[in-house]
Parts: C-alpha cells; structure tokens; sequence
C-alpha cells in the first residue's frame, strides 16, 4: 500500500473506529455509513477522498480493517472501536488456545489485572503468536501472552470472532493467562 492510501487508511480508522464526530460522520447502531457521505465530509474537512479510494483500502488493507457492504454502498470497521457500535457478531467457541500481543513494559498490569480492553470496547486475540507479536511489536518490546481461550467459554466467558479474523472478548482475567517461559 503506498504512503498516500496508508496515510488515508489511518483516516478511515480514526473516523469509523473512533472518532466519526472529527468530519461530523454518523454512524448508525452496528457502525456502517454510507460511502458517498463519507466521501463528501472528508472532503469538506480537507481530506481528499473518493469512492474509488475508499474501495481500493477496504480491498487491499492487509488486515482487512474494513468490510464493504455487497453493494458497496456502504462501509464500516470490522473491529477495534473505542465508540460503541454493535458489530451484529454471533458467539462462537473459540479454539482452545488465542494469543494477545502488547509490549513487555505493561507485564506487570496485566499479571495484576488482566487483559482489559482500555478505550475499546473488547480485547484483541489472535489465532497465531506470529500475529500477536506483530501487534505487540507495534507498542515496543512485543510481549506474547498465550490465552486459554476455550476454558475461559466453558466458564462463561463470551468470545466473537470479526469478519477479519480476530477473535474479541469483553475481558480476560489473569488465571486464563500463560506468559512466555511460564509453564
């Protein structure tokens, strides 16, 4: 992806995931909005943006942030909100191991507290430590932590999986977690 649609993906991100109100977008209940609105607001606020842009980033991200409706009118995040919207995800049992990347400097806080979702209304699992570390690299020195993702269903926990692949719970406690060298 060049630097232009980068830079125009991280636009997509802030006003679908967080902040929609920075170019006065409306989002409805599940987080979709219409294209061309989208479009004409970032433009009026000096983004330069079009349709066939919007399109292309949803096409080609390589995390597929995005889903676009099958008649690409419209177009919303598949996860990462810090703003409540209802993704419309059906719980599913998850595989019995999920694995989350942070950096090493929040080990403590997370032994204490567990994984907790700060601004965003779930915490991040990945099906692969390779993936986990890559997310965990993006915050300093990656730390992987290793998540008994089917113990914690059996005990109540609720888990869904988005349409990139990511699997997402409200919490996870310290004893369904395993650190690295921990056995």
């Amino acid at each position: 992806m060049s630097r232009r649609l980068e830079s125009l993906s991280k636009f997509l991100s802030l006003v679908l995931r967080h902040r929609p109100e920075e170019i006065g977008l409306t989002l409805d209940d599940h987080g979709w909005t219409e294209i061309d609105y989208l479009v004409t607001l970032a433009n009026s606020r000096g983004t330069p943006l079009t349709r066939d842009v919007v399109l292309e980033i949803a096409a080609t991200s390589d995390k597929k942030r995005f889903a676009v409706s099958p008649d690409e009118n419209r177009i919303r995040a598949n996860q990462g909100h810090s703003i409540m919207v209802n993704l419309g995800l059906t719980p599913q049992e998850p595989p019995r191991e999920l694995f989350h990347g942070t950096a090493m400097r929040f080990a403590q806080s997370i032994r204490d507290n567990g994984l907790l979702p700060g601004s965003r209304q779930h915490v991040h699992l990945s099906l692969n430590a390779t993936t986990a570390t890559a997310v965990g690299a993006r915050h300093g020195k990656p730390l992987v932590l290793s998540v008994r993702a089917l113990d914690m269903h059996r005990d109540g926990f609720e888990f869904l999986l988005s349409d990139n692949a990511v699997w997402l719970t409200p919490i996870v406690p310290p004893s369904y977690l395993e650190f690295p060298g921990q056995s």
